[in-house]
């Protein structure tokens, strides 16, 4: 894997971390969008595989090497704030999960600046949650936040990491301590005890409202791509998604779940791969 130096924008009312590697300017260049309550870390089998393209991973608000969460923002907008600093005019975005949810925030509030969009286990940033497994793991996260009890944060949240037709021992065991190794990075550097000793919750982003209703102003590419054992409620809204824009492809990543990109890298990569070249992008 390759291992990238994170840098800084120090800008006027944030700080964004990203990592990046050079590529020829005639070919659009890819940012890719984390997960919640991981970093870019997550993107690390993706460096290599598009030689001759340029990438970024900035990090989110209240995750990695950026900000903390603590006063209003919106992350579509942070995106756009480093896309502005890098100067770059329009951009391919990927994104898992709540940065799924980012990239198509983007499309809908900046159009000028996407080229494409590939997305993985959300549909837009207004996701919602039917499936029993995802309640009870949601419940289960929410309870120890309540609780203030980070083991058991963590505990529930890498059980999207193995999905709810699996176990933890079905997953790498090197995807699995990068992914709690993240949680764990992001529960010490950006979650602030308050004066009882109780973690504090990060400020959640400004939500991007009406995006469902909305899709139908997507013109450009959209690759739906999720991981075969990610819950219902993770896949089927990428269906969901690829239905609605204009130019919507829907696949799905064998031997993995929430973190496809990380499971089963090769097809992820490959997926993508065909995705731009087929697009011309």
């Amino acid at each position: 894997m390759t291992i990238l130096n994170t840098r800084l924008f120090e800008l006027a009312d944030h700080r964004i971390g990203y990592v990046e590697s050079p590529g020829e300017p005639a070919r659009t260049p890819l940012v890719l969008l984390h997960g919640g309550a991981v970093d870019h870390r997550m993107w690390l089998p993706q460096f290599s595989a598009f030689p001759g393209r340029r990438i970024a991973a900035p990090d989110a608000r209240g995750h990695g090497a950026s900000s903390d969460a603590t006063t209003p923002y919106r992350l579509a907008d942070d995106v756009v704030d480093l896309l502005d600093a890098l100067q770059i005019e329009r951009a391919v975005l990927v994104g898992v999960s709540m940065g799924g949810g980012t990239a198509v925030d983007v499309a809908l509030e900046h159009p000028s600046r996407v080229s494409a969009l590939v997305v993985s286990g959300t549909g837009t940033s207004e996701i919602e949650f039917t499936d029993p497994w995802a309640l009870d793991t949601l419940a289960a996260w929410k309870e120890a936040e309540v609780r203030g009890d980070p083991e058991a944060w963590i505990t529930a949240f890498m059980r999207f990491t193995h999905g709810p037709e699996r176990e933890p021992v079905d997953v790498d065991t090197a995807v699995w301590d990068l992914v709690e190794t993240m949680v764990r990075d992001t529960l010490t550097h950006h979650v602030i005890a308050g004066e009882d000793g109780v973690p504090v919750p990060p400020t959640p982003p400004t939500p991007v409202t009406e995006t469902w209703q909305r899709l139908n102003q997507i013109e450009v590419p959209v690759l739906a791509l999720s991981g075969a054992d990610d819950s219902t409620d993770h896949r089927s809204p990428g269906r969901r998604l690829a239905d609605a824009v204009s130019i919507g492809h829907y696949r799905e990543v064998p031997g993995s779940a929430h973190f496809p990109n990380l499971e089963n890298a090769a097809a992820f990569n490959a997926a993508i791969t065909e995705f731009l070249r087929n697009h011309d992008l």
